[in-house]
């Protein structure tokens, strides 16, 4: 299966929660409602996304603070969810980072067991990154504000 042209609209776009993300990344009304539940149980969360081993490449969700961030990775944004006070800010890994820099991110939550360190498990789901490539003119959006 081929990537989606750079300059065509996403054929299969995945709804997102208006307002939840930023230009990089945001959340399905699913998994926004998951994080409403989760923060309840766990308090401020965060996501950070690797690349590695565990459970592949999927976002992992921790409450806030929990997973260390440092310089070797990079702050996708902060999303923001209804019914939160403060925003969920998603990071990953800069090598994962210049892989996927092209792409938009839209977290999602599907059935199905993940990573026992992702405060989701217990609840019998799993966040997975949805992604599209970015068009040209997002694309030269984002390179003008770098």
């Amino acid at each position: 299966m081929g990537q989606p042209d750079a300059g065509a609209p996403a054929s299969d776009a995945v709804p997102e929660v208006p307002g939840s993300g930023t230009e990089r990344v945001a959340l399905t009304p699913a998994a926004a409602d998951l994080l409403v539940k989760l923060t309840d149980l766990h308090g401020p969360l965060m996501f950070h996304q690797s690349g590695g081993c565990c459970d592949g490449s999927a976002p992992m969700c921790y409450p806030d603070g929990d997973f260390k961030t440092g310089n070797s990775d990079v702050h996708l944004g902060d999303l923001q969810v209804d019914g939160l006070e403060k925003p969920i800010g998603f990071w990953m890994s800069a090598s994962q980072y210049e892989y996927w820099k092209h792409t938009h991110l839209t977290v999602d939550v599907v059935k199905g067991r993940g990573s026992g360190f992702s405060v989701e498990a217990p609840e019998g789901v799993r966040f997975l990154i949805r992604s599209r490539l970015f068009t040209d003119d997002e694309w030269r959006a984002l390179e003008n504000k770098d």
